[in-house]
């Protein structure tokens, strides 16, 4: 009855079945005694009908809510990922500017707060607000308070990612993929588990037995879908397999396994094509819609990384995206480090737009 004949369960048809069963020497019209007694029931049967339609909804993986879904992802050992804050380095003049733990700057209505030294001039700061808004990879850094002698303060990157947390369908997916590949004691499934789980992590590619028996290689992707910074690098190895503990069991990985935590880096790819512009437009004034077309692409490509057989830039997807482009009329000629072909990136590799050009055709 439940799910397949519920929808059939409205007040009408309920009310009606009742009064079926009321003898017809009976008044049954509306007003009448009897109808009055039952059309309450039959109210809140219609209301239960509806609560248990959402009730089924509520028990499969591929339709419960996210309250709902964290729960059944704990049947199965998997913990929602809640939001991070960023941590970023910021760069202050004069170096020899001594700066307290706690000075709070602002940029861009996110406040962030120095949480230690990292060299003269270079601290680390932590963001205040959770989530990717604290992802900044450059501006000026305003002191909240007054800072004597500060002269300027920059920031000059993201140490470690800002994470917005699980949504229903990230969650879905962690859920299916944990039945996929059945993570246990150390295989592939087990590391790619724990260290998507870690702060910071966008994704892993796991090299068994790399460098001999018992060694493992971890290769990570910041969670914005960049190269890792050396800090975040450092922090899964020491999640995972503490370098001074290697192979002890100390972290996550089971005695035994030798594990080393490295980063994805950046390939350059230099493009250089013929654009027919729309009237009134040329390289100059449409440059810059260009380059974020295609760093886009590229961004896509960046966060397919972790779970691709191999990265292929395509000349096909570059021209189309371009197409779309209000500014352009048609391109052609499209040649990536110089050769007219796709170009596949180095295996631990992510696209980096690197120099576009374009000759008006």
């Amino acid at each position: 009855m439940i799910g397949k004949y519920s929808d059939q369960m409205t007040f009408e048809y309920i009310l009606g079945r009742m009064l079926d069963r009321v003898p017809d020497t009976v008044d049954k019209r509306e007003g009448s005694v009897i109808y009055d007694a039952l059309a309450p029931a039959a109210a809140e049967l219609a209301k239960t009908y509806m609560e248990l339609d959402v009730v089924m909804d509520e028990t499969f993986v591929d339709t419960a809510s996210l309250q709902y879904l964290i729960l059944r992802c704990k049947e199965r050992g998997i913990e929602a990922q809640g939001e991070t804050t960023a941590i970023i380095q910021g760069t202050f003049t004069p170096a020899t500017l001594e700066l307290t733990a706690g000075t709070r700057f602002n940029c861009d209505d996110i406040n962030y707060a120095i949480t230690e030294k990292i060299s003269a001039g270079v601290y680390r700061l932590q963001a205040e607000t959770l989530g990717t808004a604290g992802n900044k990879y450059s501006g000026t850094l305003l002191p909240i308070e007054t800072v004597n002698g500060l002269q300027t303060a920059e920031i000059t990157g993201v140490l470690i990612p800002g994470e917005d947390g699980d949504t229903t369908d990230t969650l879905r997916e962690k859920y299916y993929a944990s039945i996929d590949g059945e993570a246990f004691g150390g295989n592939v499934a087990d590391y790619k588990e724990k260290v998507n789980a870690l702060p910071g992590v966008g994704g892993v590619k796991v090299y068994p037995v790399w460098n001999g028996g018992g060694t493992v290689k971890l290769m990570i992707i910041a969670s914005d879908y960049t190269v890792p910074s050396g800090e975040l690098i450092q922090q899964v190895q020491t999640e995972i397999d503490p370098e001074t503990n290697h192979g002890e069991g100390i972290g996550l990985a089971p005695i035994g396994h030798t594990v080393t935590v490295a980063g994805v880096t950046a390939q350059t790819v230099n493009i250089q094509s013929k654009i027919t512009f729309v009237s009134g437009w040329t390289w100059e004034s449409a440059q810059s819609q260009v380059e974020e077309a295609v760093e886009a692409y590229f961004g896509e490509l960046a966060e397919e990384w972790a779970d691709a057989d191999a990265t292929i830039v395509r000349i096909s997807q570059i021209e189309t995206r371009l197409l779309d482009l209000s500014c352009v009329l048609d391109i052609a000629d499209t040649t990536l480090n110089g050769q007219a072909k796709n170009l596949q990136v180095d295996a631990d590799c992510i696209p980096a737009l690197g120099t576009i050009g374009a000759v008006s055709a």
